[in-house]
């Protein structure tokens, strides 16, 4: 006789590449606080140098890994990693977060209240609690103007950072939520086919959101969960290569959505010295 196991209801999917310096927090924090719901966890490693796949397998024995083979970005890595899980809700998760007791239970205790919605992130905090402006209004000129005004305010005292944290207190609609933390329904998910592959690094979750959107489905900010992100360090560690990956997302972004804008950036981008070469990004 054949026993069939179960299977859960939730896929938490972390993409790391080079990771090893903060993968392990992220794990520790998910099999720490274990969410209620039934769930696996799943590591999808883009040929880190690191050894990162490695120390994964060794530290964490309930952890799946799996190796992309070279660095495919992060859209297409987190959609392997989607094809290769089996839950109804997917749990994309940076590796640079820590992810305190409920919270992840309380992002599928929103989703469960709105069926209406495909996506919910949470309020994401720096190490100091002080909070990230993790969702926004649809990519262009303006509201990228306006999102990177809050997001470097944010980082100092005064107006704009109590403006910030006064306005991530508040559960909404909106445009999107980063991909730090983001969760949504396979079945959403599948039917805008997953993310757009283009986008190698940065830009995708607001793209993804945006397929989402068009279908009628709502996107939801949900403050009541709350999710460390480690965002200063990610800076940190930011190479010239992964500047270069961002300019180009930036670029098919506004070719995508704005491309009366798109020759725009591209001539603002060369008078800065900031276009980008047609080499590949994962150089």
């Amino acid at each position: 006789m054949t026993t069939t196991l179960p299977m859960p209801q939730l896929s938490i999917v972390v993409v790391t590449y080079n990771s090893t310096g903060h993968v392990d927090e992220c794990l520790r924090s998910l099999v720490a606080n274990r969410p209620a719901v039934d769930h696996e966890i799943v590591v999808v490693d883009n040929a880190s140098a690191d050894g990162t796949a490695a120390a994964v397998r060794a530290r964490w024995n309930g952890v799946r890994v799996i190796e992309a083979g070279a660095n495919l970005g992060f859209a297409r890595a987190n959609n392997l990693g989607i094809q290769q899980t089996f839950g109804e809700l997917i749990l994309l998760l940076n590796p640079d977060t820590s992810v305190p007791a409920g919270a992840v239970d309380s992002l599928v205790a929103a989703l469960d209240a709105r069926p209406d919605a495909a996506i919910v992130g949470p309020r994401l905090v720096n190490a100091d609690g002080r909070a990230e402006l993790s969702f926004g209004s649809m990519i262009s000129p303006l509201a990228e103007l306006r999102q990177k005004l809050l997001v470097r305010g944010s980082g100092h005292s005064g107006p704009i950072a109590t403006y910030v944290e006064s306005i991530t207190r508040h559960e909404r609609d909106v445009d999107w939520v980063s991909g730090a933390c983001l969760l949504v329904r396979r079945a959403d998910a599948e039917a805008v086919g997953l993310m757009d592959e283009r986008f190698f690094m940065y830009t995708e979750d607001v793209d993804f959101c945006a397929a989402v959107r068009a279908r009628g489905r709502h996107v939801v900010f949900w403050p009541a969960a709350e999710v460390i992100h480690l965002r200063g360090q990610s800076r940190a560690t930011a190479s010239a290569a992964a500047h270069r990956a961002y300019r180009r997302s930036h670029i098919a972004f506004y070719e995508k959505h704005h491309p009366g804008w798109a020759r725009w950036l591209r001539w603002y981008l060369k008078i800065k010295g900031d276009l980008p070469d047609n080499r590949s990004s994962h150089e």
